[in-house]
């Protein structure tokens, strides 16, 4: 008889567990300032499909990444404009997804054979160290089953998923709790696609004050 499976939970010393399971394509859940996602590799196209196949979402939803800096968007992207810097430098990490063209380095599945790839730094310390000793990108949406509220607790991640993902990265609870602002920089104008933490209006003023 099968023993089910239980999702473990990390805490910060376990970082590099964390990054060895990802290593072998298993899932792990991470926090952040906004909602806990739902983490893989962003190169390993088969633990990607696995997200999409746990939370139920849409194949044609595309994933964001989360990286470390801007170093690392530079290695995943291309043709970055003068616009990512200058957002990157006042708001990152923090809760601000910047939409670039895609530089073809992560999972076809992550872009959904699009052109374009959102990318974000997380103001959360232990995602931020799971990154790091990762060496490259975590494809991760919200941790929750799609039309479901978004986790803001590591056992609301468990509530969800217990048994169906390797680990969940305890950071406790997300200061914010509302998804990240979004904004694609491939138009000829910057373009709020999304609200959240940081209001669209204050980055486009923003912008616009920088020209």
């Amino acid at each position: 008889m099968n023993e089910k499976k239980t999702t473990r939970r990390y805490a910060m010393e376990d970082v590099p567990a964390a990054a060895e399971a990802l290593k072998r394509g298993e899932l792990v859940a991470v926090p952040t300032e906004t909602v806990y996602g739902l983490a893989a590799r962003a190169g390993d196209d088969a633990a990607v499909r696995a997200i999409y196949a746990v939370k139920h979402r849409s194949p044609e939803k595309p994933l964001s990444i989360l990286v470390s800096g801007m170093e690392m968007v530079e290695a995943y992207t291309r043709n970055i404009p003068a616009a990512a810097w200058r957002l990157a430098e006042k708001y990152w990490p923090g809760p601000l997804t910047m939409v670039l063209e895609d530089g073809g380095a992560v999972a076809p599945t992550v872009t959904c054979g699009g052109s374009t790839l959102g990318v974000r730094c997380p103001d959360h310390p232990m995602t931020l160290a799971l990154i790091r000793a990762l060496g490259e990108p975590l494809a991760a949406p919200s941790a929750n089953p799609s039309d479901l509220p978004s986790p803001k607790t590591a056992q609301a991640v468990l509530d969800y998923f217990d048994g169906k993902i390797e680990a969940v990265l305890d950071g406790g609870v997300c200061d914010l709790g509302v998804e990240s602002t979004i904004v694609s920089l491939t138009g000829e104008e910057p373009e709020i696609l999304r609200e959240g933490g940081i209001p669209g209006r204050e980055l486009l003023d923003f912008l616009k004050e920088m020209t």
